[in-house]
């Protein structure tokens, strides 16, 4: 296909003040000949949304907070553009407002329902919102191939792996190989992390994330959470997907087939590239990252988790085996834990302990709707709540 034969992509924005998206306007940028922002989201920071509002002009914006999405709209009365609130503005501007496809950038189970929507709508989803298929992706699957819609992976690892399985014919897949960087504190005793900050928790060595994430990949819950994203999308077993330390952050993720053949995905440490790949599959562009310099690449590095101290992995895994509402209850137990260290209420070794105990007290419902999904945030809540009592 020629360049002068490219359609226009409408992109509506979930979570657009974010890390993922602020980078992927930086795509937006680079590529204005290709792309066009229909709508964009924020769940408060109207300062940044008003200078992308101002930018990019979308049909419509939303602001989770009514009091910020007011202010915006004193702030925006002189552009032609919507701003919408709540719940429900989330909604619109997934399902209503005209997109080809979905940036879901949001963190947190305030993603599902939009996301869900969005598949309704029969909108394509890029999708960086991992609560979406670790709660609920056997709903998530299902609609989207009833719908006709690709669900293309934005996390860095998931991409990975879904370029390394392009033009994969008829091969069988052996095992996924997921990489992860093993966060600030790989080297750590137990007794070290007891005395861990949330300043240190919070300087990732590689990535440039948002709070919550950041902390995720200190305590390798990011990665459990990866574990169950990569079951959904790839439709493999849990034994089949496999996770192992590569520091560098230089190899994505691979897929190893049967035959003995691995495929791995390597590039800097930029959020763009899958972000980008998301938005032009199955064309590669040029991205504004950097390219990756193998003249100044020495060496890489492999380690085995060490899941007997960073227990985020092994609990997620144990969610996922046992299946039904238990990933549900893994993941809801894990935002209340986060966020409490982040407030300095937790130690970081707790954050596995409120996790344990949450899922320890949790009868499985087998066959979870999207409706027991969510009512199981605020349950898992109160009985965090309970924890060390």
């Amino acid at each position: 296909m020629s360049e002068a034969s490219v359609e226009m992509k409408r992109i509506s924005i979930l979570g657009s003040t974010g890390s993922i998206g602020t980078q992927t306007l930086d795509v937006v940028r680079k590529y204005p000949d290709r792309f066009r922002v229909t709508a964009l989201s924020c769940a408060g920071n109207i300062g940044l949304l008003e200078q992308q509002i101002r930018e990019f002009r979308p049909l419509t914006a939303a602001v989770y907070d009514e009091k910020a999405a007011n202010d915006l709209r004193v702030r925006t009365k002189d552009l032609d553009v919507r701003i919408c609130s709540g719940m429900e503005g989330l909604i619109e501007i997934t399902s209503q407002t005209e997109a080809d496809i979905v940036v879901t950038a949001i963190v947190g189970m305030i993603g599902i329902v939009p996301t869900w929507e969005a598949i309704m709508a029969g909108r394509d989803i890029a999708l960086a919102n991992k609560e979406t298929l670790v709660t609920a992706g056997h709903l998530i699957m299902d609609a989207a191939r009833e719908k006709g819609v690709r669900i293309l992976p934005v996390d860095s690892e998931h991409s990975a792996i879904f370029q390394a399985l392009q033009g994969r014919a008829d091969s069988k897949i052996r095992n996924l190989w997921i990489t992860a960087s093993g966060g600030p504190f790989r080297n750590m005793s137990a007794e070290e992390l007891e005395k861990v900050t949330v300043k240190e928790a919070l300087a990732h060595p590689t990535w440039q994330m948002g709070p919550k994430i950041t902390i995720d990949s200190a305590t390798m819950v990011n990665k459990g959470l990866e574990v169950m994203e990569a079951r959904w999308l790839f439709d493999v077993t849990p034994d089949q997907i496999k996770v192992v330390i590569q520091p560098q952050s230089v190899i994505h993720s691979m897929v190893e087939y049967e035959d003995g053949s691995v495929i791995a995905q390597m590039g800097v440490s930029d959020m763009r590239i899958p972000i980008q790949y998301a938005l032009t599959y199955p064309t590669h562009l040029p991205s504004p990252a950097k390219p990756l310099d193998f003249t100044a690449l020495q060496k890489l590095d492999f380690a085995t988790p060490r899941n007997e101290i960073f227990k985020g992995l092994p609990l997620a895994i144990e969610a996922l085996k046992k299946g039904g509402s238990m990933p549900a209850v893994f993941n809801a137990a894990n935002e209340w834990a986060n966020a409490r260290f982040r407030e300095g209420l937790l130690r970081f070794p707790e954050i596995y302990d409120v996790i344990s105990f949450s899922m320890s007290r949790h009868q499985i419902l087998a066959h979870p709707s999207l409706q027991d999904i969510l009512a199981l945030q605020g349950e898992v809540e109160r009985d965090c709540e309970h924890y060390g009592r």
